[in-house]
């Protein structure tokens, strides 16, 4: 039996509320574990088994159902769940959502659908990858022992590729002390001819990436509101613009309002961007359960 003894304001926010365009359907309800657990199954089994004591998960309305009976069942007796919408309507008081607008506002704006429902530290995850019980715990240090401050775990690029296709990443720009000093998106990330290239240019392969596993304070919440009333000002109109995590906590790193600071989580992260990262996630998760890094059963 895993224990939250003692660290009951610690939460896990999963955003599990992607669409998965690319992948052709829902990716946070894939069943990837021998007995049918999902990837944010297994995030949620590190977390909880480096003290934190709650999980959110950020998901779509109408999804709210499927999460209750698959991952809500298996989970809810073993830790302390709740299920927060992510809906376009929720934007601040006096503004109005575009007709043109059919679907939420980006990473940013998942997290601030759990913004009622975190009042302490949290860690936050997207729902479709694997980040390895050492990303979680590293994080989760962060926030015990540091009073203020926001953790980012880093993998290097090279580490976090698909061999069935192109990617999106957040490269880093880190200090000597540690401390996050940019983030720069890339689209259209590939191993080609053994280099690591991007629509850009070429990148070297061991540049630090953020695969979106944050460690937060609260006060990230009010700096996100106020962000997205800018963002809604400038590009609400837009159909296609999202309110993206790594654009805003740039922005609000720029201008001195908060420090963030970059935590190594070593080589072991892999995902579900394209439907051929199926099978291979598949095999990696029961690779780890035949070495006892897991059980065959998460919750049994």
């Amino acid at each position: 039996m895993l224990s939250s003894a003692g660290m009951a304001t610690t939460t896990l926010v999963v955003m599990a509320a992607g669409a998965g365009s690319r992948f052709g359907g829902p990716k946070q309800l894939v069943p990837i574990g021998p007995s049918g657990e999902t990837l944010l199954e297994y995030t949620a089994f590190d977390a909880l088994r480096s003290g934190v004591g709650r999980l959110v998960l950020v998901v779509r309305r109408e999804a709210m159902e499927a999460f209750r009976a698959s991952v809500g069942a298996r989970i809810a007796s073993r830790v302390d769940l709740e299920l927060a919408p992510q809906e376009v309507a929720d934007i601040p008081a006096g503004m109005t959502v575009p007709a043109t607008r059919s679907k939420p506002w980006g990473t940013a704006h998942a997290v601030l659908a759990a913004r009622h429902l975190v009042n302490g530290p949290f860690l936050l995850a997207n729902g479709d990858d694997f980040y390895g019980a050492g990303a979680v715990a590293a994080v989760q240090r962060f926030l015990r022992e540091r009073s203020e401050g926001w953790a980012l775990a880093t993998w290097p690029l090279v580490a976090t590729l698909s061999p069935h296709g192109p990617v999106s990443r957040g490269v880093c720009t880190v200090g000597e002390d540690g401390v996050l000093l940019a983030i720069r998106e890339h689209t259209g990330v590939a191993m080609r001819a053994g280099l690591v290239s991007h629509d850009g240019g070429t990148l070297g392969g061991r540049e630090p990436v953020s695969m979106n596993l944050w460690g937060f304070r609260p006060d990230i919440f009010t700096m996100l509101e106020e962000g997205f009333g800018r963002f809604l000002a400038e590009r609400g109109p837009d159909p296609a613009a999202e309110y993206q995590l790594p654009t805003e906590v740039e922005a609000v790193r720029r201008a001195g309002r908060a420090t963030v600071w970059a935590v190594p989580a070593g080589e072991t992260w892999f995902g579900l961007t394209h439907p051929s990262d199926l099978e291979a996630a598949r095999g990696r998760i029961a690779a780890l359960v035949a070495a006892g890094a897991y059980p065959a059963s998460l919750w049994r």
